[in-house]
Formats: C-alpha cells, structure tokens, sequence
C-alpha cells in the first residue's frame, strides 16, 4: 500500500502522476501536442469565460442539474430480502437524462470548447458502447465542427443504434478491424490519425486515461456529477451520502462521482468492473482484480496482460467496458484504499438490467447495470439511514437489441435443458 496523501483531490503531480501511475509515455511526434494541450487547459482553466461557457450550455442545452432520485421499490425489495433492520436508502444519480443519454456529454463539451479556443476544427474520438462518439458527435454538430468517430467492428456490429446516431449527427464513423476489433483498438487507431494530421485535429478522449492531462482533464470535467450530488444530498437527507457506487471501464463516470468525495473519510466509495464470464474464466475486464501495472495509451495504470507482459484481451457484455486498462488515478486510489473496487459478472449485470426495468421503470445502460448488481449487495449489508447513491451513468436503449437476444438465448437453453 501506498502511504495516504493528506489530501486525494490535489493530483496529479506536474508531471501528470498519481503515484507511480499516469505520466506520459508517447512518441516524440506527440509530445508537443500534448504539451499544447496542456499548456491550453491551464489556461482555460483560469479564464472565467470559459467556466461560464461550460456552465450555460450545461444548463440550456444538456439539460444539468441531473436528478437524484429516490429508488423506493429497488430499496423495498433489498429491504424485504436483507436481514431485520437492514437495507440502505438507494438513490440514483439520473446521468441518463442528459442530452445524448449519458455522462459522456460533460467531458466532451468541455473538450470541444477547448478545441475552439484552440482553433482547431476537426474532431476526432474513439467510442465503445458509442456514447462517447454520439456525444463528441452532438457537440460538433452544435459548433459545426467536423468529426471523425474509431470504433471497434465487433462495437460498430453490438453497438448500431448508436452508430445510426453518429451518422445522423454528421459524423465520419470508421469502423476498426484490427485487434480484437473493440475499443482498444479503436484508441489505437485514433492515436495515430492524431499523429498524422497534427494541424488541424483535436482528439477528444472519452474516459480517464490516456497521457496527462487527459485523466485529470477528463476527471475535471465529470466531477460536475460529484458537486452535484454533494449538494442535492443534502437537501433530501441533511448530510452527504453514506456510500457511493459507479462503473468502471475507464472510470470517467466513477471518478466524476467520486473526486469531490475523496476528503471526506466519513463516505464509503465503491467501484465496480466487469467481471465477464468470471474472473478465473479468462473472459472478463477487470483489471484491477485481474491484472497488474503497466502502460498502455500513454499513461502506467493497472492492466489485463499475459504472462509476457503482451495486452490480453478484454471481455464484457457492456461494450462501455470492454477495456483492458483503468484509469491510472483509479489505480492510485486503489493502493491508497480510498475506494473499494469490486466486479460484477455479465449474468449478474443482465438481472440487475432487468431488475432496475422492472421496478423503477428506468432502463439503465448495461454498464450501469454492474453498478447496481453490487450496489444491491452492499445495501443489505447496512443500515436503513445509510444513504447510497448510484451513479447511473447512462440509458439503455443502445442495449435493447443485445439484451433481447440474450434473453432470447437463454429462454431457448432452458427450454432444452
């Protein structure tokens, strides 16, 4: 373990680390790019017109504040299953009713309004489940911006409502096949157009990784979900929640949550990957549980690799989380143990899926569904003034389609069994 820093919210370093995790590990040809970009943020960050930009297009067109909504009949029923006395209070931060569907929408307009103070006119993104892509998408066609999407051909396939979005919205989307065609690749892919078309091209990251600044830049510009929360939670209970749960692929959606949190000790936080069909089968996406330091995309962070250090492929049922890296700050944060990471199988994330449809009537994305497989858990281990927020990082009609056919699969299975 990692000594604790006196506080979790000052990194990274000048440097771009978290420990021993981030950096930047690019190529010659990339690092003045980078360092443009860095030496842009700071000064965005500075100017308070852009604050005020970021903050009336989140209110006028992605529709923020989000709702934090009390879950009454998912709490009833973990209460109805847990033990006498037992049964958190589990509310739901609504990412989902943003503009475009998810969380992703936070991070890209603040990118896309630094690309225009940098006069840079061609977008370019990599997308998994597509959100990211149809929100870069969306905030391009609201500046007239050009942009060009990298998405995997297996994510293009699972993934089509959203590249139907994309192309509506104006967007290039390119689908990858090398690799094992899904969203590694397809950061391959934009990394090296980013090289080749140094002038003119932005690249807008989706999640917390990549070279510095991205993690923190990204993390930034998604802790709008935590300040949020902070407030709106005590206006419905009087006092900051007990607990927080999140999703991690990447991790921008959890750390968004999570970064305005890490100070206060009193708040137990939770992240959960994707356990796949396992985490002794081979076939999951947790690289945390499963795998070790190392770079990838530019920054050192926690990573699925074989035994001779070469990347090993990732597996999820969410195409969100089909990453075989993390975050490297989540990575920090998980030597530190300030946040508590878990995993959530496909099996478990496909009930939760169905559970929160069920009961709520809110359909969540499948990546929030690993979210909720263990938030449920973890509330019927606690008290019933124990307040627990879940981030529902986004909806789930890019999902119909997959889950209908798996649902489909499996009533056939046990028709023959």
């Amino acid at each position: 373990m990692s000594n604790k820093p006196n506080s979790y919210t000052t990194g990274p370093d000048e440097h771009g680390h978290f420990g021993i995790f981030g950096g930047r590990f690019v190529a010659e040809t990339l690092m003045p790019l980078i360092l443009s970009l860095e030496k842009a943020y700071e000064e965005a960050k500075a100017d308070p017109d852009y604050a005020a930009a970021i903050a009336s297009q989140q209110k006028h067109y992605i529709g923020r504040p989000s709702p934090l909504y009390y879950a009454e009949r998912l709490t009833e029923e973990v209460r109805a299953k847990a033990p006498e006395g037992q049964g958190a209070k589990i509310y739901l931060k609504r990412e989902e009713l943003n503009h475009t569907g998810s969380h992703k929408v936070n991070n890209v307009l603040g990118q896309i309004l630094l690309a225009l103070r940098m006069g840079k006119k061609r977008i370019i993104a990599e997308t998994g489940a597509g959100q990211h892509g149809v929100a870069t998408a969306t905030l391009c066609a609201r500046f007239g911006l050009q942009c060009v999407v990298y998405m995997g051909a297996v994510d293009v396939a699972r993934q089509m409502p959203n590249v139907v979005r994309m192309q509506l919205l104006g967007a290039e989307v390119r689908p990858v096949q090398s690799g094992a065609r899904t969203l590694k690749d397809a950061m391959n892919e934009a990394l090296r157009d980013w090289v080749t078309n140094v002038a003119d091209t932005f690249y807008c990251i989706g999640t917390v990784a990549g070279p510095h600044p991205y993690p923190a830049m990204v993390r930034d510009f998604q802790s709008v979900i935590g300040r949020e929360v902070r407030e709106q939670a005590q206006t419905l209970e009087g006092k900051l929640p007990d607990s927080l749960v999140a999703c991690i692929g990447g991790g921008s959606n959890a750390m968004g949550l999570f970064h305005p949190f890490l100070d206060d000790a009193s708040v137990e936080i939770f992240g959960v990957e994707a356990a796949g069909h396992g985490l002794h089968s081979g076939a999951h996406a947790a690289s945390i549980a499963g795998g070790r330091p190392g770079v990838l995309h530019g920054n050192r962070t926690y990573l699925l690799m074989d035994g001779d250090g070469q990347i090993a492929e990732a597996h999820s049922i969410s195409a969100g989380l089909d990453y075989p890296g993390i975050g490297p700050e989540h990575s920090w944060l998980h030597e530190t143990g300030r946040v508590t990471y878990l995993s959530a199988t496909d099996t478990e994330a496909l009930a939760s899926f169905q559970q929160l449809s069920r009961l709520e009537g809110i359909i969540p994305a499948l990546e929030s569904a690993h979210a909720l497989a263990r938030a449920v858990d973890l509330a019927a281990e606690r008290p019933r003034d124990h307040v627990m927020v879940v981030n529902l990082s986004g909806r789930g009609d890019k999902d119909i389609d997959q889950v209908s056919e798996l649902l489909a699969a499996s009533k056939k299975e046990g028709a023959g069994a």
